[in-house]
């Protein structure tokens, strides 16, 4: 999660990479166009969570402030270090804000749930990921290190022994919330911008009539709790001036009938938590809170809820912009957000989705068309 340095970028010594962590339909999660003055390496490294040789082992592409003149208004973020929670494949949102980020200069940090991270890592490694990791300039996003994480589990003394045990968690070690905080401080000293982009409802197909109290209480957990411990615990390592950003869904507000398990009560909690937690934040570290009202994208993790490419083709269909929402435009837009032009926007809940949450009426429906 070496090579030759192009202008404004150069090599520069670091702590040894020890860890590790398409988009709508068939689309790739690809970043469109971004402005940009920094250049990156034309073949950036992958450090997983062991040496892929030894002797790469203890050098990062960083990118440090560049000699040409920026033109126009450009979304630079060289220079920065951002954590991005939630990432196991290459069709997600948490990719595409990674390469969103990446493409704009920052240093990207991986955090991948523990069960996904071998078959992560091997494909990283083997370049399967390559088409999609490639950046506006030709190059590819180069993911610094990626960790295990399991935002389930603040500390070790929570985890259950049945977990402990399992072998999809074995191998791995210090994924629990607090102990990635610690191994990321120890292995960088300091983090500018932090991205939860992860959710689970494993009772998300049941309606909320039949939800169990287990199943309510574990997509709060995973999927709006898990934010808070995130922040709670990166929050002491963050850069005053930095920003955080979550991802959310139109259920949040509206009945979106099979969106259930409790996850729209899930994502209500976390606009409301984004709310609370901009104002702690940004009064104790001075770190901007925001969060994406995404629209929805066939991602291979939507795909559980079922009936995701209905979705998509009822927001086609009714959307003021009848076009395909594509997963780079989160990026850009989450790249926007934790950027210093948008330095006075914070506790904010802004929509990426064609424009469908403004809509009262869906404009397909029968008694409309007829």
């Amino acid at each position: 999660m070496s090579a030759s340095a192009a202008a404004g970028v150069k090599m520069v010594a670091a702590h040894p990479c020890i860890s590790a962590s398409q988009g709508m339909l068939a689309s790739r999660a690809a970043v469109s166009r971004i402005e940009t003055t920094a250049r990156f390496a034309s073949c950036p490294k992958i450090c997983c969570s062991r040496p892929l040789s030894s002797k790469r082992a203890g050098f990062v592409v960083r990118a440090m402030s560049g000699e040409s003149t920026p033109q126009g208004l450009p979304i630079d973020l060289r220079g920065k270090r951002a954590f991005i929670a939630g990432v196991a494949d290459d069709n997600g949102y948490g990719w595409a804000i990674a390469k969103a980020l990446a493409a704009a200069g920052a240093e990207i940090l991986v955090g991948t749930w523990v069960p996904a991270l071998n078959i992560f890592e091997t494909s990283l490694r083997r370049g399967k990921f390559d088409e999609s990791r490639k950046l506006p300039d030709g190059s590819l996003m180069d993911i610094v290190k990626v960790y295990p994480l399991d935002a389930v589990y603040d500390c070790p003394e929570d985890v259950p022994e049945d977990v402990k045990s399992n072998k999809r968690y074995a191998g791995s070690s210090n994924w629990t919330v607090k102990e990635v905080a610690e191994t990321v401080k120890n292995d960088f000293g300091s983090i500018d911008i932090l991205v939860h982009s992860l959710a689970n409802g494993p009772e998300v197909t049941k309606p909320l009539l039949e939800t169990s109290r287990r199943g309510y209480l574990a997509a709060i957990s995973a999927s709006s709790y898990s934010y808070v411990s995130l922040l709670q615990h990166f929050l002491p390592i963050m850069n005053p001036g930095g920003a955080s950003i979550s991802l959310t869904y139109i259920a949040s507000e509206r009945a979106i009938p099979g969106y259930g398990g409790g996850m729209s009560s899930a994502k209500a909690a976390l606009e409301s938590d984004t709310r609370v937690l901009a104002f702690e934040a940004g009064r104790k570290g001075k770190i901007r809170v925001n969060t994406i009202s995404a629209g929805p994208l066939g991602s291979r993790a939507a795909k559980a809820i079922g009936f995701i490419e209905k979705m998509i083709e009822y927001s086609y269909v009714n959307a003021p912009l009848q076009k395909e929402l594509l997963a780079d435009e989160v990026g850009n837009t989450a790249a926007f957000l934790v950027s210093p032009l948008a330095s006075a926007i914070t506790g904010s809940t802004v929509y990426v989705d064609n424009g469908l949450n403004t809509m009262g009426l869906a404009v397909d429906s029968p008694t409309i068309t007829s």
